[in-house]
Formats: C-alpha cells, sequence, structure tokens
C-alpha cells in the first residue's frame, strides 16, 4: 500500500466540535425537560438573568442574554402576560427595572428541579464518562479550583 492509499488518521479532536455537540445533546434535552413548565431554553435563561439581576433594564438583558433589545421586549412582555416578571417602572421616558414575581419564582424553583435532572442524565454518574469529565472541568473552573 502507498501512502496515497493509506487510510487518513482519526482526525484531531477539536473542542469546538466536543463542546458544539455535547450543547446540541444539552439543549435538546433541557427543552424538552422544561416544555411540560411552558419554557424554552432561551427563556429559562431571560428568567435567570432577571432572577439573578433584579431590577435590570432591557439593554442590561440584551447584553446577558447575547440577543436584541427587540427580543428582549418581546420575550418580556410574554414573560409579564404570564405574570411571571414584572416592570415596575414602565413609563414613557424611564428606564425599565425588570423583576421576577412570586410565580416566576416558584416557576424557576421548578425549573431548577428539570436543569438537575438533566445534570444528572449527561453528567452524574451513570454518564458517559468523558461527559462527567467535562462536567468536573466546569465545576472547577467555575468554583476556582484551577488558575484560567
Amino acid at each position: 500500500m502507498t501512502t496515497e492509499n493509506a487510510l487518513p488518521g482519526p482526525p484531531a479532536t477539536s473542542p469546538s466540535i466536543v463542546l458544539l455537540t455535547l450543547a446540541h445533546r444539552v439543549e435538546s434535552q433541557l427543552g424538552a425537560a422544561l416544555a411540560p413548565l411552558g419554557l424554552t431554553v432561551s427563556r429559562l435563561g431571560l428568567l435567570g438573568h432577571i432572577t439573578g439581576v433584579p431590577g435590570a433594564s432591557f439593554s442590561d438583558l440584551a447584553r446577558m442574554s447575547g440577543i436584541t433589545v427587540q427580543s428582549v421586549h418581546t420575550a418580556v412582555k410574554a414573560l409579564s402576560g404570564a405574570g411571571l416578571v414584572r416592570d415596575n417602572t414602565a413609563r414613557a421616558g424611564s428606564a425599565s427595572a425588570i423583576e421576577i414575581t412570586p410565580e416566576g419564582s416558584d416557576l424557576m424553583r421548578e425549573a431548577m428541579k428539570a436543569v438537575a435532572a438533566v445534570d444528572e442524565q449527561l453528567f452524574g454518574p451513570d454518564a458517559d464518562p468523558i461527559q462527567r469529565q467535562i462536567a468536573e472541568t466546569v465545576r472547577a473552573a467555575f468554583e476556582g479550583r484551577f488558575p484560567l
């Protein structure tokens, strides 16, 4: 066999491709777990930002979420219509201060149970060892256990 006919070796491992593939799996399973609660992954993220930064403006939420201010307005209007958030300073000419309602807090607690179940399935003791290692690396990085 000549080098022209040799089988190629395995491709180099791309962290981008590995993480993108895993992210797709996480988003798919998380979306399925959140659907019975009437939430999407995006809406969960937005509610999480509102919970974590009470009084955030539309611009703040857009920056944190990586979406346009117009998209935040649309999403917040839907969340507000569902009684999950409120804008305490919604009047012409003044900045908004969006906050989660008690109903929104209750939904967030239920949503975080769904997140925990997905975490357990994808990264728990019975999960693929590589996925468990990725999860441990992420936890360690965010807990400051290794220098970045």
